[in-house]
C-alpha cells in the first residue's frame, strides 16, 4: 500500500512500468507485485503510494 507497486493481469511480477496521469502529465515507474484488477475495465491497479504520487 505504501511502496510504488501495482497489480496487472498479464504482466510479468517484477516487471517495473511507467503509469502516467493523462490529465497532468505527472508519471511514476511502479513494480508488478500482484494480479488484478478482475473487476470493470481497469487495466492497472495502483497502490496507494503510486495513485497520490501521479495526483489520483
Amino acid at each position: 500500500m505504501n511502496a510504488l507497486t501495482a497489480a496487472h493481469r498479464t504482466l510479468p511480477l517484477g516487471t517495473q512500468v511507467r503509469v502516467t496521469n493523462t490529465r497532468n502529465g505527472r508519471s511514476v515507474v511502479v513494480r508488478i507485485n500482484d494480479r488484478g484488477p478482475y473487476a470493470g475495465r481497469c487495466v492497472i491497479d495502483l497502490s496507494k503510494a503510486s495513485a497520490q504520487a501521479i495526483g489520483v
